[in-house]
């Protein structure tokens, strides 16, 4: 097996030899083999599952999401501002698609996105919007992003979402503190949710509400 030095694999690396000192030390990179009077030498493989893990850190995710199924075409709008944007910037990225309301921590997408973060597979996620990334509790996945050095970068920072979206969620957080106030089932419960529903109804179309 061929062995490199700490000084030839440094330089490969874009590292210090001080750097992998300290990471041998650490444990997050330990070299294949150190000699009696203590010189590090790297194997191949090491040097090539390294530069792997390099050229994955500076990995830009687009993340775009949408509420419904029916909003596939806005998706799809989103998609493309967003890769516009990336391609302008000169970022290598993937694109992550959702579909699920902006409370809903569940999607797939999202755990996906988060798994990245957390991995510290990424250095940015790019969204066109704040709300695309969550609807509320976006200060801790910044928190999260934060402590993996990852950046959240918005395209647009004015507020963008349609009204249908904001009453599908709020829908959502009423019927689910409903049930756990009335049970699923309870006339309350649905009660409530009627009115939310007329309500919206009524904000949409001001016509109806003045007849």
């Amino acid at each position: 097996m061929k062995l490199i030095s700490i000084g030839t694999f440094a330089r490969e690396v874009g590292l210090t030899p001080t750097t992998l000192r300290r990471m041998h030390k650490t444990g997050d990179l330990v070299p294949t083999y150190v000699s009696k009077g203590g010189t590090r030498y790297y194997s191949a493989e090491q040097l090539k599952k390294f530069s792997h893990q390099e050229s994955q850190s500076n990995l830009v995710i687009g993340y775009c999401r949408v509420s419904t199924p029916a909003q596939k075409d806005d998706l799809e709008k989103q998609v493309e501002n967003v890769k516009a944007y990336m391609y302008a910037k000169g970022y290598e990225f993937e694109i992550i698609r959702d579909i699920g309301s902006g409370i809903n921590y569940k999607k797939k997408g999202l755990r996906a996105l988060i798994e990245k973060i957390n991995n510290q597979e990424v250095s940015k996620v790019v969204i066109l919007y704040k709300d695309r990334l969550v609807r509320f509790g976006f200060e801790l996945i910044e928190y999260l992003c934060t402590i993996n050095h990852v950046e959240i970068e918005i395209i647009d920072k004015t507020e963008q979402s349609k009204e249908q979206e904001l009453t599908d969620d709020l829908i959502q957080i009423i019927t689910v503190f409903a049930n756990r106030l009335y049970s699923q089932r309870s006339k309350k419960t649905k009660k409530l949710i009627e009115e939310v529903k007329q309500n919206a109804s009524r904000e949409e179309d001001p016509a109806s509400a003045d007849a």
